[in-house]
């Protein structure tokens, strides 16, 4: 759900603008970033700026972009996909202007370049932003693919040419994970044998927004003498509008899915939609038997050819369920990582990109706090500075004595709801009669300070003054986590900086939010043995 802002003077740009599925709450709604305090802070974006075209950097546009009504400058396939959304929407799409990946482009103070990079959706870019004291990069989502399959591999000579970089503001998501990321090249080799070995139907779930894999796949089915259909409706539009760019030339014609019935087992593959378990996703509807054209049957393969994103777990165990109930076989992630590559560096990628921008100072995004935490880490291992790990909401001032969270403003949820932007019920600090409804949470926490963090000693204490859905094992895994990594000196600082990352932690797992009451209390590492206690 990536939106950020850059500011100087009073020029503001904001580049991007994405939205998640909140598989945990009823009809799994959209959210989409929370830009209420945006006139009162005296930020207005003079445009928003796109990096390319997965839905976390572009689906919240059709919503929150009418409160701005400012240009769009977006690649010519982020463009596509954001005409339809405004389209679907009713709204007019020229403020939406395209740019090619290299171009140039000056906006108020700000002078910025769209930098191609590879990574899982063609046209993805870096932005490097100037303005007459810095040069920031900003570099959305990559990875150093020398086999992207679509695009050219990253022009080492270009990123070099920029170096020395003020500032990085940087992926996070692979950082924990040692080496390279897999290439695409190397994906489709495998799906290729894979599809080679089955002997019945396949279906190959991915994102829509994987236009590699999707190119991949359909080049494997016709090199086995297969058959290719689409299903559902994301992956039919993704096509088209590719298509219409130039994009998957070489791609198979596609068999309308009301016509596989006529063809041989082994003569057809399907594209399918929903990895993520997503309940009205077209392979939940396979798993459940409900489809209007196809049916599942015993001696067909379903291949994962997508990674589980944090969260949906559950939703993807169900998914499995019913396709075991189905007698179908299962090739998934976990024990076939070959048929999947991630679109982000790990760190072999990160150590080289670093080499070759060189940057003082790195703000690491894009992931949960652990990967933010190996990606300072990593940056520090180079002499990067790489002082602050920043969350939602963070204000962050870049100047001559470096990043300092300036302010924090709390990011309660909005969510798509009837056609509006909506706060989500309950996800606020109650107010007046409302406190009572929602109840309050009381919570004690001992702790003691270790060389690298904190640490919690005894039970978690819990006090909730009504019933709250909440699993306490995982709450106090998430605590002694967070606590091992909070970079703080003191008792205050802890709670400042645990504080916003608890109450976002609550509002990702209960549906109603409490007041939420945070008590820290120093203690003492106790290492006596239990005959000392004894005595």
């Amino acid at each position: 759900m990536n939106l950020s802002l850059y500011g100087f003077g009073d020029d503001w740009i904001a580049v991007d603008c994405g939205m998640m599925i909140r598989q945990d709450l009823p009809d799994s709604p959209l959210q989409v970033p929370n830009i209420d305090g945006l006139p009162a802070l005296g930020i207005t974006p003079r445009a928003l700026v796109i990096t390319h075209g997965h839905e976390d950097h572009i689906g919240a546009a059709a919503w929150l972009w009418p409160h701005w009504g400012c240009p769009i400058h977006a690649t010519p396939l982020a463009a596509g996909l954001l005409r339809a959304k405004f389209i679907e929407r009713g709204l007019a799409t020229d403020a939406i202007r395209v740019v090619e990946p290299g171009d140039a482009l000056e906006i108020g103070v700000f002078a910025l370049r769209y930098l191609p990079l590879p990574h899982s959706i063609p046209e993805s870019c870096a932005l490097l932003l100037l303005t007459p004291h810095h040069r920031v990069l900003h570099s959305g989502d990559w990875k150093l693919d020398p086999d992207p399959l679509i695009g050219s591999a990253i022009d080492e000579e270009l990123f070099r040419s920029l170096a020395p970089i003020d500032l990085l503001v940087g992926d996070s998501t692979n950082a924990p994970m040692p080496g390279r990321s897999r290439s695409e090249g190397d994906v489709a080799r495998a799906l290729e044998e894979t599809l080679g070995n089955c002997t019945g139907r396949v279906i190959v779930s991915c994102f829509a927004s994987n236009l590699a894999r999707v190119l991949a796949i359909g080049r494997a089915a016709s090199r086995c003498g297969r058959r290719v259909s689409l299903m559902g409706r994301s992956m039919e539009r993704m096509v088209r509008i590719a298509r219409g760019l130039g994009y998957l030339e070489d791609f198979p014609p596609l068999v309308p899915v009301r016509d596989l019935g006529y063809l041989p087992a082994q003569e057809v593959v399907v594209i399918a939609t929903g990895s993520q378990g997503e309940p009205r996703a077209a392979l939940s509807r396979l798993a459940q038997g409900r489809h209007p054209d196809f049916e599942l049957q015993e001696g067909d393969t379903v291949i994962f050819s997508a990674k589980a994103i944090p969260g949906n777990e559950r939703l993807i165990e169900r998914l499995y369920n019913g396709l075991r109930r189905l007698n179908v076989a299962i090739l998934e992630e976990r024990l076939h990582p070959e048929l999947h590559a991630s679109g982000h560096p790990a760190q072999e990628e990160l150590h080289t990109f670093y080499e070759w921008l060189k940057p003082r100072y790195l703000l690491p995004v894009h992931g949960e706090h652990s990967h933010q935490s190996a990606h300072q880490t990593l940056a520090r291992t180079r002499n990067i500075n790489a002082p602050l790990i920043p969350i939602n909401g963070d204000l962050v001032r870049f100047d001559h004595e470096g990043l300092t969270v300036e302010t924090r403003y709390s990011q309660t949820p909005r969510i798509i709801t009837e056609d509006r932007v909506q706060a989500l019920a309950g996800l606020q600090a109650p107010k007046g009669d409302r406190r009572e409804r929602f109840g309050e949470l009381f919570i004690l926490i001992a702790v003691a300070p270790e060389s690298t963090g904190w640490l919690r000693i005894g039970r978690l204490l819990i006090d909730a003054s009504v019933p709250l859905a909440l699993d306490e094992d995982s709450f106090a895994d998430w605590i002694d986590t967070t606590l091992e990594q909070a970079a703080a000196t003191t008792l205050v600082q802890l709670r400042e900086r645990l504080q916003p990352l608890m109450m976002q932690w609550l509002a990702d797992h209960l549906r109603h939010l409490p007041t939420v009451h945070l008590q820290l209390t120093p203690a003492e590492i106790n290492f006596t043995t239990n005959a000392e206690q004894s005595l």
